[in-house]
Parts: structure tokens; C-alpha cells; sequence
């Protein structure tokens, strides 16, 4: 009978360890083995102290940033390493960066329970009806999105002034009634939990490693963002360049984000389109291409105030500000299409099945959308949208002015 010749593959030569605040003393016979046992123990200095004891390899602790030290670990591939993690290193840790250098063949990863598991051990709280969320290196907004009646947040800090200062933020937008708790060093012998309410919050000296528990609670008129698209014209601060709330939704749902895609939002303006886009869910990207300052400064202070402090903006003309950008998965141009290559710039980039939107308003940008119609196809829609107000001591319709939108899909 003919065998299968053997295949030889390479050892495991990387183990993550996690490591909790017990230290040496929480990690398994298996863990204190390879961290002996290795030629290179890679961590922070907290943790390499903490494992001291059992370190006979060379020791390295993390640079900033981080790239020297990975790029040391991809050069001993092969030969033992071990790296010190804090808790599940692959839960808002390091794994994600040491599975882009080392196959899961190559490596075993041994977790600890994370700030999130401990604190919702702590707290009673079910993990899986909690919004977790990480501000370590990361803007304070982006918890905005998370802040609804009555949700649970855990949040990793920054540092020690992140509690109050998410404090601050739930009091300025009525919610000051929400209940905090400050888990420090969870595990060990120095653990401690205290709690305040955001507008009394009184707690100090917090350690810079600490895990916020956030219980929403709102105030009757209280800034929450809703779940659907077309939020209130109010929400954002404009010039009246904005595409208003209910051209907004229909947009958005022409656009048709899924998970993990690209927007370019190019006439980015007071940026509502690629805000909502953002808000839908937190996988999503935006690119805003805007020409003028101020109007690029006011999308920004618009991202912030509505939790999405990660919309990249790009000041510039189109079509020269898009060279070099990120291919879209969808792009949305708000301020109509001139003959001055835009459209040969995205539908160029833009990836195959791809989605493509324009709004118009003036009958010039409306009659060259119509010649796109018929190269290219999709689907040419007019929008118009009319208010009650006032006629004398009555009501009647004022319209606003109609919005042509052509939508395509790239073939």
C-alpha cells in the first residue's frame, strides 16, 4: 500500500501567556513552563517583573511603537519566544498584532480571563448584554454610540483621569444619574471597586490601569442617538451645506453599508452622510474629502460630538485629493457632479460591486446625471420632501427644493 510521504512542520515557537495581577501565581504549570523554557520573554515592564522568577531567556519590553519589538520576534521565528500579555491577549490585545507575524500554526496562546470577564464577575453582569468598549489610545467619543437607556458599558481606561472625565461626558448629555463603578487591579491582592454617580463623582487617585462599568440611566431630553438613520438636522452643526434628514436616510439606505466597508464621502460638508454611515456599526470606515477648512473643522467637531471620532477627513479638491486613497466599497458625492473628472476618479476606484450615489439639485448636475444614467445604468430617483408651516392663521405645504439621486452598482 502506498503512504503519504510525512510532512514536516514548524514547531510552535511563539506562546502568548496571559498574565493577571495574581501574576506567577494564576498562570498553569504548562505557562510557567514555556515562559522558562524560552530564549526571548517579550512584555511590559510590569509584566516581566511580575514573571522575574521564572525568566532565564533574554528579556525585551515593548518599544513605542510597537513595530521594533514585533519586528525582534519575527526574527527569532523558529527559536522559543514567549510574550507576557495582560488577561485574554486576544480580546483588545496584543494577538491580533502577533497573528499578523506568526501563523496559528505556529503559536499557542494560554488567556487569562479579561477586564471584562472579571469585571462582569465583579458586577453580576452578563457578558453578552454588555457594550464592551476600549478608550486605551483611542478618542473619549467614541462611546457616544454606546450610551442608550439603560445600557451596561464596560470600558478599558487610558489612563486615571478617563473616569471623570467620562463622568463629565454623561452629565453634559443628561445622563448624570448613570451609576460608575472603577475596577482596579481586578485579581490581585491591591483589587479595588468604587462607585459614584456621573454628576457626583467624587473618586481619586485612581491607578492607571482601571475598567469603567457604565449604567446608563437618561434624563428626560437626553443626548442619545437613535438606531435609525436620518437623525435630526439639529444633530449637526452647519452652513447649510447638509444633506437634510430625510434625503439622509434614503441615502443612506442607497449607500447599503456592510460590514467592514470603506465610504468616501467626497463634498464631505457638515460630514452627516459619513457619520451615519459610521454609527451603523462600528466595523465601518469612512474617508470625507472636503475642500474647505472650515467646513472640514466642522465635520470634525460634528464626528466628535456624535461619537464617531474615527471618520478620517482629507482637505482637499476632488479629484486630485483622492489619489492615493483606500479603494471604496461604496462612495456618496453630495454636491453634485461636475465635468471636472470626479466621476472618472471614484467610478475608477471604486471596487467592483461597488456602490456609487449623487444627489442633485441644480438642473445642470441633474441633466449630466442623466447621461451617466444611460452609460452606466442603475437608477434615477426624484426626491422631494414638503413641511407643514405656517400660511397666515393656517398651515400649508412649503416644499424643499426636490433632490435628483442617482444610484449605481460597479459591475
Amino acid at each position: 500500500m502506498k503512504t503519504d510521504a510525512a510532512t514536516c512542520t514548524m514547531p510552535r515557537w511563539l506562546s502568548i501567556v496571559g498574565i493577571g495581577e495574581d501574576g506567577i501565581d494564576g498562570l498553569s504549570a504548562v505557562a510557567k513552563r514555556l515562559v522558562a523554557a524560552a530564549e526571548l520573554v517579550v512584555g511590559g515592564a510590569r509584566h516581566l517583573a511580575m514573571a522575574d522568577a521564572l525568566i532565564g531567556g533574554r528579556r525585551l519590553a515593548w518599544s513605542s511603537p510597537l513595530d521594533a519589538t514585533l519586528q525582534e520576534i519575527a526574527r527569532h521565528r523558529g527559536r522559543a519566544v514567549a510574550v507576557l500579555a495582560s488577561g485574554d491577549p486576544f480580546h483588545f490585545g496584543i494577538g491580533k498584532q502577533l497573528a499578523a507575524i506568526a501563523g496559528p500554526e505556529e503559536f499557542i496562546c494560554l488567556p487569562q480571563p479579561s477586564a471584562y470577564s472579571l469585571a462582569a464577575a465583579r458586577l453580576g453582569w452578563s457578558l453578552q448584554e454588555v457594550a464592551l468598549v476600549t478608550l486605551h489610545g483611542r478618542a473619549l467619543e467614541g462611546v457616544i454610540r454606546y450610551l442608550q437607556p439603560g445600557a451596561r458599558i464596560l470600558a478599558l481606561s487610558w489612563d486615571g483621569t478617563t473616569p471623570a472625565r467620562i463622568a463629565a461626558l454623561l452629565a453634559a448629555r443628561g445622563m448624570g444619574t448613570s451609576r460608575i463603578t472603577v475596577l482596579e487591579a481586578m485579581g490581585g491582592p491591591r483589587e479595588r471597586l468604587r462607585q459614584a454617580r456621573a454628576d457626583h463623582f467624587d473618586i481619586d487617585d485612581i491607578a492607571p490601569l482601571n475598567t469603567i462599568a457604565i449604567e446608563v440611566l437618561c434624563a428626560p431630553g437626553a443626548m442619545t442617538l437613535p438606531f435609525a438613520p436620518g437623525l435630526d438636522d439639529s444633530c449637526f452643526e452647519n452652513d447649510g451645506q447638509l444633506t437634510k434628514r430625510e434625503i439622509r436616510a434614503v441615502t443612506l439606505s442607497a449607500l447599503e453599508p456592510r460590514h467592514g466597508e470603506l465610504l468616501w464621502d467626497v463634498g464631505l460638508g457638515a460630514g452627516s452622510v459619513a457619520i451615519e454611515w459610521l454609527l451603523r456599526h462600528p466595523s465601518l470606515r469612512a474617508i470625507g474629502i472636503e475642500s474647505r477648512a472650515d467646513r472640514a473643522d466642522r465635520a470634525a467637531r460634528n464626528a466628535a460630538s456624535l461619537g464617531t471620532p474615527e471618520l478620517t477627513i482629507v482637505q482637499g479638491a476632488a479629484p486630485l485629493a483622492l489619489q492615493g486613497l483606500a479603494a471604496p466599497d461604496a462612495v456618496f458625492v453630495g454636491g453634485g457632479m461636475g465635468d471636472d473628472g470626479v466621476f472618472e476618479a471614484v467610478w475608477g476606484a471604486l471596487k467592483p460591486g461597488g456602490r456609487l450615489v449623487v444627489n442633485a439639485v441644480s438642473l445642470e448636475t441633474e441633466s449630466r446625471l442623466g447621461d451617466y444614467f444611460r452609460a452606466h445604468g442603475g437608477e434615477l430617483v426624484r426626491l422631494q420632501v414638503a413641511r407643514a408651516d405656517r400660511v397666515g392663521s393656517m398651515y400649508g405645504w412649503r416644499p424643499a427644493m426636490p433632490v435628483t439621486q442617482w444610484r449605481v452598482i460597479k459591475s
